[in-house]
């Protein structure tokens, strides 16, 4: 990596200046962006979910990355699990405060993929029919 690439890349890591107000935006982009993220909010949004509930309603995901999503969002405080004391013990799910703050935000995202899903996939091919060969994807 070049010294120059190093030096953008280091001044837009997360700093804790309060001189630089926008160090750390990426870090709470790459949590609240990342796709399973964005569709387990968007599910947790109609409210309380047990675990095999919210795989049911994210399509694609593996029982892995839900756990791994879920307990991600928990660090961040963006989702509450709780545990109830029964056999087996029962665990749902739920927004907290914050992740609610976030709902219309990830409606909006997801409501405008889904408006513009078609065109951007003709786009895609059209692009690639123009540029063959090429890795972007």
């Amino acid at each position: 990596m070049s010294a120059g690439h190093t030096a953008v890349t280091d001044a837009l890591a997360p700093c804790g200046l309060p001189e630089h107000p926008d160090c750390g935006i990426r870090d709470v982009l790459d949590r609240i962006g990342d796709k399973w993220s964005v569709l387990a909010i968007v599910e947790l949004s109609s409210g309380v979910r047990r675990f095999r509930e919210l795989q049911r309603g994210i399509h694609g995901i593996s029982q892995r990355m839900l756990t791994l999503t879920l307990r991600r969002l928990e660090r961040d405080g963006l989702v509450l699990r709780t545990a109830y004391p029964t056999v087996p013990v029962t665990v749902t799910y739920e927004l907290t405060e914050r992740g609610r703050s976030l709902t219309h935000l990830v409606r909006q995202l997801a409501d405008w993929s889904l408006a513009h899903k078609e065109a951007i996939a003709e786009s895609r091919q059209a692009w690639d029919a123009a540029n063959p060969g090429s890795a972007v994807s």
